[in-house]
């Protein structure tokens, strides 16, 4: 319940932020058509073999997750957040009643509204093209929303280290390329046992891992059928978890300690 009292978070306050930021992502076409359209993009793979093929069913679907967490939420509450320090609004508004964890939430909020649309729309559209329905559709949504937190922190922390939104195009690149090494973690597997679990513990092979789980029910990167059952996916579905609730973890720890509301000098 939010409160009149400044010092106290207020939803309300979150939702006109929030609209405010909404409107402003839907002016820019270009971050749009990223956050809306393009992390469709990968399901034209299920038009690729089979009608029904798990494996590729599975590359596609996490890539829509990979898209839609990397677009919409992360480089997107970065660039937003970088150019509102920079034009020195986050500066005014926290000199007025708005609380930092409500700027931080509003900033976040449509993007990952976006995100959380576009895996929710992939799986008519899956099903559509042949594709089996989520076999455990709570992990499923479990695992897009902790995506999204994640990668939310992810950007916070990126921005504190981000000079102005120029940057941004560097400075992301790291966490890029965890999320995106993610999906081949099962093919580099058998090059070495030590660069499987490396890889293993990136957040894009958790994120990859949960969807194979919780929507094909495939144990291990490396699986090619469904094997798990419904009460089995709990427990397979445990250890990208925990890999996504540690990069979570580090992820506001360290934007919490380095977080930067004024430009540098």
């Amino acid at each position: 319940m939010s409160t009149t009292t400044s010092d106290s978070f207020s939803m309300t306050r979150t939702l006109r932020l929030t609209r405010w930021n909404a409107v402003l992502l839907g002016r820019n076409r270009l971050a749009l058509f990223y956050g809306t359209f393009m992390p469709l993009v990968p399901l034209a793979l299920l038009f690729v073999g089979d009608r029904g093929n798990v494996p590729i069913g599975a590359s596609a679907v996490s890539a829509v997750l990979l898209t839609a967490s990397l677009f919409p939420v992360y480089y997107n509450v970065l660039s937003q957040f970088v150019n509102r320090r920079d034009e020195l609004v986050l500066k005014r508004l926290r000199t007025s009643e708005t609380r930092d964890s409500e700027l931080l939430l509003a900033i976040a909020l449509p993007g990952i509204v976006c995100a959380v649309a576009v895996c929710a729309l992939a799986v008519p559209v899956a099903a559509s093209l042949g594709q089996q329905l989520p076999l455990n559709a709570g992990l499923y949504a479990v695992g897009v929303l902790l995506a999204c937190a994640m990668l939310t922190a992810f950007a916070y922390w990126t921005a504190a280290w981000t000079r102005n939104a120029e940057a941004a195009q560097l400075t992301s690149a790291p966490v890029i390329f965890l999320v995106a090494l993610g999906p081949f973690g099962g093919a580099l597997s058998a090059l070495s046992d030590t660069l499987r679990e490396v890889i293993a513990a990136t957040p894009g092979a958790a994120m990859t891992e949960l969807v194979r789980v919780g929507w094909f029910g495939m144990d291990g990167p490396e699986a090619t059928t469904s094997t798990l059952s419904f009460v089995d996916t709990w427990s397979a579905a445990a250890q990208p978890l925990v890999v996504i609730g540690a990069w979570t973890f580090l992820a506001i720890w360290l934007a919490a300690r380095s977080m930067r509301w004024e430009p540098r000098a």
